[in-house]
This record gives structure tokens, C-alpha cells and sequence, in this order.
């Protein structure tokens, strides 16, 4: 009998008592266990782990079960598929809950594992769990530090003092990524400021140009974009500019060498290395006070176009060194010392920024490439477009395209200058102030300096107890036993390195960790067995996870191959990002809005293969959909149906053979069998479903009539259909294949084939007369009856052109040839 949750929603079958036995079997077989030397063609699917925050709402399940559907369609394939999870457990919510609930972070952690993994099992998914990693365990951190060694050792990993993103309330650094666009730590919403530190950093930059090649994966061209434009390359002139009375000269890179000549400011960052040489003395407390301002905002804030362009003189000149003029030195908060050389040249006549700045200055506005019919008066707003160079000197008249190529093969010759390329993108800033993270494996010693701990004495353990306070320092320099150490070189007292890596250093690589995660060799992973799983085939998860995971991801590839650790390039072939799902209310879920759903509580109604049936039918899997409840129900109710089916078997030895419907169940079987191959193949599970729906009502209908089954026709659709259904719901698939005499496992079945010749309705040719005239002819499928014969042919626009509403007085029909309209 059904349990009294299934009866309150009408359930002719038990879908928790089917859960619980499908997926207990399941794990005793191993059934989902990839074998490493399985000779099958290998299909690596992987998501994106989830990081250990304690539960999962359906947002999370959006993600997962349609992906686990893909691999599950694959597996029927054929394919030995690798569909391995686990869990991100590294990073700073950890920390501030054990400071919150006064627990220490890695037993809250681990304790969300547990509870986590039970849900992730609840799905029903095709996770082969013994390849689960857990980034915060010694087994899987020790390889991070392994890699920053050999890292270190290329001098792809290096210390330097740099300014950094600071959250006052997290007391810790951010990467650029971890600020939102409103100036704001992103996980708790902190004002970020900056200030310098010195900090660990990953040469990522050493990589700009090849990040910007794409070929050889199949991801979405919006991702592509967004690493592009993060990457920021720029082609253009890097030009000398003399400081006055100095011997030095001042850098900078520019796309627009052609408007040098209207140069008539410069202004520098004001973290540039030479502000603090440049200020004359009455400028001092003035330049000291906007650098101290300009540490108070963000680089978003910095470079936002609704700030005020505010800049002070430094009181110092450099010279334009191609006519000799002086050029008026200036700090402004929009130039960004990071980016480029951090000074920009002012040409107020060609940019607005500059121009804005200039007018507020009281500078000089020099005009030197020509708008169309300018007539030497004053610009009301800066001209951009392109023109004929004037007050140029020997450059006048030229094109202003021409003329960067000409002046910059001028300053090349002179040697002021040159062309060169630039880069947005700065080294990953890998160093936090934080204790839950993996120890970066360096020590400090008076007389060696920067040493390497060596390799045999890894990993560098975090100690067991630490200061959870926030205070600006990471807690492990409070922690004298983990703080003091010998040096590995000479032996004397020494200290270790207290900062910790970057979370997204453990999810860099993880991907390749899968592929043998329990090896105890010298290396991170086996290499024959990445040799045989990686690159990953299919790679599923959030597109706001572009920029950071995504490009350190493709970094980090390139770097172990480079390192010949690997020998590709790219981690995952092919890029698949979901939509989001909404709350009822039609917003993101969130706890603070009260709208989060939980799927513990629906399984126990409705049953795995509902919820993730449902999620697949929301709408298409890239764009997302809103949860309602309701729309379960209509689930529910179609796999009542599907179950209900099975039973017109059992009726079968008291029907005819012959079947009115069996060209028809033959044309929806077949075109039924292609579309949800296809739809599947490209994750438009909704329209899959929807098919598998129309298929159903059809053998509903046959069934119900009682005495137009022919032979094996119809148990062969239904056999069809529950395969076709088993990779979205694999439990009461699995139920329903044993319940109708078929050998365990439906999911180790052959996936269903068509006949393309059966998959396209065949066609007749309607002739329409009226009274007894050939006005039209219309091409209809075969199994078109009389009554739609007839409206189609009064669709006709010709028909209805010569009827002119006249209603016919008789109607001759023959079936699949001719319709006489009699109108006399």
C-alpha cells in the first residue's frame, strides 16, 4: 500500500521504499564504480563540487540531477563513464562559523560532509563515491603545497609587496574576483579598501596570451568572452617620457600614439614607485592626504564612470619627447598602478576622461587629430573618432591610423619608444590571513632567507589548535609550536611561512585528483590514469564561476603541463552552464528572503525521481526556471500513469492482434526515440520530457482501448519509453523494468534506436474540389482522419477565396485521396 505522505498526493506506487531499496542495491553492486581498465571508450562527466556549507537546497539539485541525467544517458551508451564528487572544504565560512558557534572548523566541516554526502546519495546519481575527495584533508592539501613547490622552484610562485583588497570584518586579503561590483567583500558585504602587503602570488600572467586561445574546447562563447576581456590584452606603443632636470624618464603604455602631440598632463597612480621623488615639497601633505583617500576605495570604485575625476599636481614636470614641452605631473585615483606601467599620458582633446579632468584643472585642450570641418574653435566635448592629424608636426595631414604606425616606428628608431602589448589580468594573489587553509610550505630563516620545506618532509600539517579571532594576522603566528621550526638548510631556529593558500588553488586541480585518489606515489595523481581519464569530457556548473575557478582551472593545466607533470593543455573539453532556479516568490533563494526548499522534505513526499524529473521540466537547463509546487503535482501524476501502464500486460492474452494504431505508435515510438537522444545529447531535458509525456498518453490510449494491441508492439513502446525515462528517473525506472520481467540493472541497458524512415510521417496527397473542380491540393499525413481532412482543406486560403463563406451543402470524402465540397 502506498505510505500516507504518497497518499496525500495520490501515488499509486511507494517512491520512498523504491528509493531507499534502488539505491542500497545499487551501492552493494558497485554499480556505478568506474573501472580503470574497462576497455570501453571513457566519458569523464564531471560537476562542480560543492563547498561544505551544511545543506542543500534544490538550487543545488538544479545542477547536479540534470547532469547526473546526461551521465546516465552515456553510461546506456556505452561509454565507461567517470562520475566522481566531492566536497570543497577549505575557506573562510568555515572560520567564521567556528568563531560564530565556538566549534572548531574542521569539525563543522566534516560534519556537514556527512550530512551533504547523505543528501548528494538521496538523488539517486551516478557518483562513483569511491573517488571522493575532501580538499581539506592532509591526503589532498599536502598536494597543493607539492605544486607551489615545483611552482616556486620554476619561479612561477613568488613574494611580493603589493597593494591587496582588505575586508576589515573577515581581516583578510580578496582576489579582485571576490569583491562585488559596489565595492564590497562578496561573502559578507564589508566596505574593501586597499592597503599593501607582502603576499604570495602565482604567475598567471606568464599565461595572458595563451589563456586568450580557445581552440580545441567547446564552451559557451559568452565564458570565452569573459576570460577574454578579464585577460584585457591591449596592442599599442610604450613611450619614454623624460622627467625634468632627472636622468629617469616616466613609462607609458598607450593605444592612441598618433594623439602624443596633444599630451598636455601627465597623471600617475598614486602607488607609482616615483610619486614619493616626484613631489616638491610645498605638495607634500596634499599628495600624502589623496594617496591616503585613494587606499580607502576599491579598484572598482577607483575606475567607476560615476566618480569625479579628482587628481592633485605633484609639482613636477616630465617632457614630451617628441616637440619638447612640459608636461605638468599630476596623481589621479583612476590610474590604477596595477594595470599597464600606472601612469597615462592626458590627452584631453581625444578622451573624455581626460578632457572632464582637464577642464576641471584648468589644463590645456590641444587638438591633433582633426574632426571633419573643424574650424580651430575650442571642443565642447572630447572628438574619439578618428581624423587627420593637425599641430603634429611632421605627422599633419596623415590618417590618424597611419600615423600610429609612423610615430611609432619614429620613437622605436629614436629609441623612445616601442611597440608592445599589455595585459588587464595581474598574477593570482594566493596569500590569507586565515588559519583554515592549506599551509603555504615556506620558512623563514636569518641566514638561508626564503627556504623551501622539502618535499619528503610534506605536508605541512595545520596544528590542531589556533586563535580563530580575527585580528589582520593569520591565527597560525599565535601558534608557537606550528610557528617555530628548524631551518631545513642549516638547522638554526626558524620560522614558518603563516599565511594560507587561496581555496581555489584546491579546486585548480581537483579534476585530475579523481582519476586516482588514493595514490600514494610521488606524485599527486597516477599519470597513466590521467593519461587515460583527463582532459574531462564534460564539465557542468555555474557560469559565475568564469573568471576565477575556470581561468586558475586552464592555469594551472598549462602550468603541470609545462612542468610535464600532464601532457594537455586544457582541463575540460566541453563547458556546460545551468540557469538558475527561483524561489516561488520568483527570486533567487536564499535563507535571508525565506524561500529555500528543501529536498530532503520532498523526497519524502513525491520521491527522487520526482524532483529531479520536475527540475529537468522547468524549462531549458541554460536558462533556468522558477520553483512551484504545483507543477510537481503534474510530475506525480504522469508517473502515476507510467506505473499504472505496466499493468495492461497482463490483459494482453485477451486481445485481437491486429491494432488499428500501429502505424502510428510506430511513427511516435521512433520520433519519440530521436528527439529525446538529441534533446538529451544537448541538455534540453524539458522538451525531452515533454515527448516522453505525448508517448505515454499514446500507449494510455491504446491500452485503454482494450482490443488494439498487436503482438509485442505496444510492450516494445513501453519497454522504449522506460528506458528513454531511466537516465532522469532511475528508480522507479529500475522498478518497473524488474516488475515486468526484465534482468537487473535497466541503467546497464543499450540505449534505444530508431529507424529515420519511422521517425517521418508518411504523406498522401489531398485532392480538393469544389463541385467537382480541382481548386487545391494539400499534403496530409496518413493517418489524417475524415473530420481533419475536411478542416484542413477549408484552411485553404484558396478554398476559402471561392467559398466566400458559403457553407457547402454536402460533402463527398475518400479516405487519403479527395474532398468535394458540393456548394450548388
Amino acid at each position: 500500500m502506498p505510505s500516507s505522505n504518497s497518499e496525500s498526493y495520490n501515488l499509486h506506487y511507494e517512491p520512498h521504499l523504491i528509493d531507499k531499496k534502488w539505491q542500497t542495491k545499487w551501492e552493494k553492486d558497485n554499480l556505478y564504480v568506474a573501472k580503470d581498465d574497462d576497455p570501453r571508450e571513457k566519458h569523464y562527466a564531471l560537476t562542480m563540487f560543492p563547498y561544505t556549507s551544511g545543506d542543500l537546497h534544490v538550487g543545488h539539485w538544479y545542477a547536479e540531477a540534470p547532469a547526473d541525467a546526461h551521465s546516465r544517458y552515456k553510461r546506456m551508451q556505452g561509454y565507461n563513464v567517470l562520475h566522481p564528487m566531492g566536497f570543497d572544504s577549505f575557506g573562510l565560512p568555515a572560520e567564521n562559523a567556528a568563531i560564530q558557534r565556538n566549534i572548531h572548523p574542521r569539525d563543522w566541516t566534516l560534519g556537514n560532509v556527512e550530512k551533504m554526502r547523505d543528501q548528494l546519495k538521496s538523488l539517486g546519481a551516478t557518483y562513483d563515491w569511491s573517488r571522493e575527495i575532501i580538499t581539506c584533508l592532509p591526503d589532498y592539501y599536502m598536494w597543493n603545497q607539492w605544486f607551489f613547490l615545483k611552482f616556486f622552484k620554476e619561479g612561477l610562485a613568488y613574494k611580493g609587496m603589493a597593494p591587496v583588497n582588505w575586508c576589515e570584518k573577515d581581516q583578510t586579503t580578496l582576489a579582485r574576483e571576490q569583491v562585488d561590483d559596489e565595492g564590497n567583500c562578496e561573502r559578507c558585504g564589508t566596505p574593501v579598501y586597499q592597503r599593501d602587503l607582502e603576499q604570495w602570488f602565482f604567475k598567471i600572467t606568464d599565461y595572458a596570451e595563451e589563456l586568450l586561445n580557445h581552440s580545441g574546447t567547446e564552451w559557451p562563447a559568452k565564458i570565452n568572452l569573459m576570460q577574454d576581456n578579464w585577460i584585457g590584452k591591449s596592442e599599442g606603443t610604450e613611450i619614454d617620457f623624460p622627467i625634468e632636470d632627472s636622468p629617469e624618464s616616466i613609462k607609458v603604455f598607450t593605444t592612441r600614439p598618433d594623439t602624443i602631440y596633444g599630451v598636455t598632463f601627465m597623471v600617475l597612480a598614486p602607488e607609482h614607485p616615483l610619486v614619493s621623488k616626484l613631489t616638491t615639497g610645498k605638495q607634500q601633505s596634499i599628495v600624502k592626504k589623496y594617496i591616503a583617500d585613494a587606499q580607502k576605495q576599491t579598484e572598482i570604485e577607483r575606475l567607476s564612470t560615476d566618480n569625479n575625476k579628482t587628481g592633485v599636481p605633484l609639482g613636477s614636470y616630465c617632457i614630451n619627447p617628441l616637440n619638447g614641452e612640459r608636461v605638468a605631473l599630476f596623481i589621479a585615483d583612476y590610474v590604477l598602478g596595477s594595470y599597464g606601467t600606472g601612469a597615462v599620458m592626458g590627452v584631453p582633446a581625444h578622451d573624455q576622461r581626460d578632457f572632464d579632468f582637464a577642464k576641471k584643472q584648468r589644463l590645456p585642450i590641444k587638438v591633433v587629430v582633426s574632426p571633419p570641418s573643424w574650424d580651430n574653435s575650442p571642443l565642447e566635448e572630447a572628438w574619439t573618432a578618428g581624423g587627420t592629424l593637425v599641430n603634429s608636426e611632421q605627422f599633419n595631414q596623415l590618417d590618424n591610423d597611419q600615423a600610429k604606425h609612423a610615430i611609432t616606428d619614429f620613437l622605436n628608431e629614436h629609441g623612445i619608444g616601442k611597440k608592445t602589448v599589455t595585459y588587464r589580468i595581474r598574477d593570482w594573489l594566493i596569500s590569507r590571513q586565515r588559519y583554515w587553509g592549506t599551509p603555504i610550505p615556506i620558512i623563514y630563516c636569518k641566514d638561508c632567507g626564503v627556504v623551501p620545506v622539502p618535499e619528503q618532509d610534506l605536508p605541512v600539517l595545520l596544528p590542531e589548535h589556533a586563535n580563530f579571532k580575527p585580528t589582520g594576522e593569520s591565527p597560525l603566528k599565535d601558534n608557537p609550536d606550528f610557528l617555530n621550526t628548524p631551518c631545513p638548510k642549516c638547522n638554526k631556529p626558524s620560522v614558518r611561512e603563516t599565511d594560507t593558500m587561496d581555496t581555489f588553488v584546491d579546486s585548480s586541480w581537483y579534476q585530475f585528483r579523481y582519476t586516482s585518489p588514493d595514490s600514494k606515489q610521488s606524485q599527486p595523481f597516477d599519470p597513466a590514469l590521467v593519461k587515460k581519464w583527463a582532459p574531462v569530457d564534460l564539465y557542468t556548473g555555474g557560469a559565475e564561476h568564469a573568471v576565477m575557478h575556470l581561468l586558475y582551472a586552464r592555469f594551472f593545466t598549462k602550468a603541470l603541463r609545462d612542468l610535464n607533470i600532464i601532457d594537455f593543455g586544457e582541463p575540460f573539453k566541453r563547458l556546460f552552464n545551468q540557469g538558475i532556479i527561483l524561489g516561488e516568490d520568483h527570486e533567487k533563494m536564499s535563507k535571508s528572503r525565506g524561500n529555500v526548499v528543501n529536498p530532503d522534505q520532498q523526497i519524502t513526499l513525491l520521491g527522487a525521481d520526482a524532483i529531479r524529473a520536475y527540475l529537468m521540466f522547468v524549462g531549458p537547463w541554460e536558462q533556468g526556471g522558477n520553483w512551484d509546487t504545483k507543477g510537481i503535482r503534474g510530475i506525480s501524476r504522469w508517473f502515476n500513469k507510467l506505473w499504472d501502464l505496466k499493468d495492461f500486460r497482463n490483459r494482453k492474452d485477451n486481445l485481437v492482434p491486429e491494432s488499428s494504431y500501429s502505424d502510428e505508435l510506430t511513427l511516435e515510438l521512433n520520433k519519440t526515440i530521436k528527439k529525446v537522444t538529441t534533446d538529451i545529447e544537448n541538455f534540453h531535458f524539458n522538451t525531452a520530457i515533454a515527448s516522453l509525456m505525448t508517448l505515454t498518453n499514446l500507449l494510455w490510449k491504446i491500452g485503454s482501448d482494450g482490443d488494439s494491441l498487436k503482438d509485442n508492439h505496444w510492450d516494445e513502446a513501453y519497454d522504449s519509453i522506460t528506458l528513454l525515462l531511466a537516465p532522469i528517473a532511475p528508480h522507479i525506472t529500475e522498478e518497473i523494468w524488474e516488475l515486468t520481467g526484465h534482468g537487473y540493472s535497466i541503467h546497464n541497458q543499450e540505449w534505444p534506436t530508431w529507424n529515420e524512415n519511422l521517425a517521418v510521417a508518411k504523406t498522401f496527397t489531398l485532392v480538393i474540389q469544389i463541385n467537382g473542380k480541382i481548386r487545391d491540393k494539400i499534403d496530409l499525413p496518413e493517418n489524417t482522419g475524415e473530420a481533419e481532412s475536411i478542416e484542413k482543406a477549408l484552411e485553404s486560403s484558396k478554398i476559402q477565396e471561392l467559398l466566400q463563406g458559403a457553407i457547402p451543402k454536402n460533402t463527398i470524402y475518400v479516405k487519403n485521396r479527395l474532398i468535394n465540397f458540393v456548394i450548388d
